[in-house]
């Protein structure tokens, strides 16, 4: 199901984000708008996650960022995030896209000026918990995929669903050599060792702070961020379930 588009106001940045929480809370899809840049689309994303009942004068607890490009982060709403083992069967996905990652955990505050200075080794000091986690990608645009850098970033960055496996304590890993295995139904599983986008799931940490502290915002012990898929985005179907393991950190599953 599909629903126009509101005519384009004096707002771009109400009128996508209206268009977008109207497309959430309808099931349907709507044209992307084709926004201007990443300014354009993060302010955006501020405005959904405060529809979608986040309290604004909050920081986000959950965070997705990555890319081998330049690098987008988005917050995730609180709803969206499920456990493992996980039952996402009565989520309204269309693509059911799947990705394997690993999200870090803060164990403690970190604030703008300590992520201004930050480094991949100094961030690493952040990080007290590591775990594997499965995001699901689903798009609220008419055009899918297909719509442009801006605009995928706007709707929180393609975002269905989070699912978190079990926590475990963080230690340095030679990342080269890490093995991560997916199974997606009766299919044969896909295997990769060592090919997290950066190469290290720690070397986009200190740009994703120094974006999600902007304006003076504390990061809180406890938030989450996941890094990037190591298997780039996998097809799944309805009524299959996804498996997830990274040797050595746990796994994570999820029901569609």
């Amino acid at each position: 199901m599909t629903s126009a588009m509101p005519q384009p106001s004096a707002d771009p940045i109400g009128h996508t984000s209206l268009a977008l929480l109207e497309a959430r809370r309808l099931h349907t899809r709507v044209p992307a708008p084709g926004l201007a840049d990443a300014a354009a689309a993060y302010a955006v994303q501020r405005a959904v996650l405060a529809g979608l009942g986040d309290p604004a004068d909050a920081t986000p607890g959950h965070w997705k960022t990555g890319g081998a490009g330049p690098a987008t982060h988005a917050p995730l709403p609180a709803a969206g995030v499920l456990r493992s083992p996980a039952d996402a069967r009565a989520l309204p996905l269309r693509l059911r896209l799947v990705e394997a990652e690993l999200a870090l955990r803060l164990g403690r505050d970190v604030g703008p000026d300590e992520a201004a200075r930050a480094t991949p080794d100094t961030a690493a000091d952040w990080v007290d918990a590591v775990c594997v986690s499965i995001e699901l990608v689903e798009s609220r645009w008419l055009e899918g995929l297909h719509a442009s850098g801006p605009d995928k970033l706007a709707d929180l960055q393609s975002h269905g669903a989070l699912v978190l496996g079990d926590w475990r304590p963080f230690a340095a890993r030679d990342w080269t050599r890490q093995r991560c295995t997916v199974r997606i139904g009766t299919r044969e599983a896909v295997e990769r060792i060592g090919t997290h986008p950066l190469g290290d799931p720690l070397r986009g940490l200190p740009e994703w702070a120094r974006h999600a502290s902007a304006g003076g915002t504390v990061l809180r012990a406890g938030t989450v961020v996941t890094t990037g898929s190591w298997v780039g985005m996998l097809e799944a179907a309805a009524g299959e379930t996804v498996e997830v393991v990274f040797e050595g950190l746990g796994e994570a599953s999820v029901g569609l």
